[in-house]
């Protein structure tokens, strides 16, 4: 999963809409619509890249599967391939589109090329690759805005820690990495401005014994407080192991730390499917780049745990309304990053065209930026 690391040097300097795709118009219809031959009910194919288990990113796509599905009940029939490594991805998906379906679903950053291959191979199919950012006539891709949750999640870690320590597990040094951790601290300092982010990087998304070794090391240097951006429960295990808080990530994990879990992100995929799948079947479809958060849904906050103070409780709920009403900018001046440079004015803000190539952790965050 290494080819992730190649976001940054393609994503660096992007404006909002060179990261979004350029589209060769004249491979389109009139109206913008992509229109293929259907069969029906329409076959529909998901590749994950990690197992699906109980939880995690791979089990919230899984979900949104299921939800489209009783959805469009009759209407779709869908299959899905769980822990395709980087390596096999690009078989997995010729195999898929060889064998009637006709929207692919590819659940990874790191399969981004290789869809992007296929898809040039069989016009016929339309493809949606998550978390990527680039385009052909015949695929688009979505995201979330997951730095939206992990904001408010900076805001409560801020209010509970005691050692003024919090710990971080980072995958991958790709933007969507530095957009979460810098939201989280900016979330932080706004309640606790002497609290501060150690961070570990593990470099791979799933590894329960990596993630563990991690947040063990953190616990070891004083965090009572872990966040990460992988996907296995065991940071949470850890925590609550430890008698210490911890913010769950892609799924609900209050199962894994019924005392720890102080609240976390959640991944909603199952109406981005469903409207996706609508579109195919009716013709509307449009190789797009797709970007929710809070407002439209693709990302919620985990219930808040009881032992949060009530003015924190508030001071959350007052920021997540103001940021789905687009009146709150997280990444609004001024920043500082690492080295105690001003990155963002007084007065200025950060626009998505930043956000897609930021690269540089904020003022406050300890440890090596790649």
């Amino acid at each position: 999963m290494s080819s992730r690391r190649d976001f940054l040097k393609k994503a660096a300097g992007l404006t909002a809409a060179g990261a979004l795709g350029s589209l060769p118009l004249s491979a389109l219809a009139a109206e913008g619509y992509y229109k293929i031959p259907l069969k029906k009910p329409l076959k529909i194919g998901f590749v994950y890249i990690d197992p699906i288990g109980n939880i995690g990113w791979s089990y919230q796509h899984e979900l949104g599967r299921q939800y489209m599905d009783k959805m469009l009940a009759g209407q779709v029939e869908s299959t899905f391939v769980e822990n395709v490594s980087d390596a096999r991805a690009e078989a997995v998906f010729r195999q898929l589109a060889s064998s009637g379906h006709q929207l692919i679903f590819t659940t990874s950053f790191s399969y981004m090329n290789p869809t992007l291959k296929v898809a040039k191979q069989f016009p016929n199919v339309i493809f949606e690759q998550a978390t990527g950012f680039k385009t052909a006539p015949n695929m688009g891709n979505y995201n979330a805005r997951f730095y939206e949750a992990q904001y408010l999640t900076g805001l409560v870690a801020g209010a509970m820690t005691k050692s003024n320590k919090i710990g971080y597990i980072l995958p991958f040094p790709i933007p969507e990495v530095y957009r979460v951790v810098d939201a989280f601290t900016i979330g932080l300092h706004e309640v606790n401005p002497k609290a501060t982010v150690s961070t570990v990087w593990v470099n791979t998304w799933y590894d329960p014994s990596k993630e563990r070794e991690a947040a063990q090391s953190l616990v070891a240097s004083g965090a009572d407080v872990i966040a990460t951006h992988t996907d296995s429960p065991a940071p949470m295990q850890v925590a609550e192991a430890h008698g210490i808080y911890a913010i769950g990530q892609d799924s609900n994990q209050l199962k894994y730390g019924p005392k720890a879990q102080l609240t976390g992100v959640i991944d909603t995929w199952g109406p981005y499917y469903v409207e996706t799948a609508r579109r195919v079947l009716e013709g509307r479809w449009k190789p797009e780049s797709t970007w929710g958060g809070l407002k439209s849904g693709m990302v919620e906050l985990a219930p808040l745990s009881p032992v949060i103070p009530q003015e924190t409780v508030d001071l959350v709920m007052k920021r997540k309304a103001e940021i789905e009403a687009g009146t709150f900018n997280i990444f609004s001046g001024p920043l500082y990053d690492q080295k105690g440079e001003l990155k963002v004015a007084a007065g200025k803000a950060l626009n998505d065209g930043d956000l897609l190539g930021l690269q540089w952790f904020v003022k406050g965050v300890e440890g090596k930026a790649s």
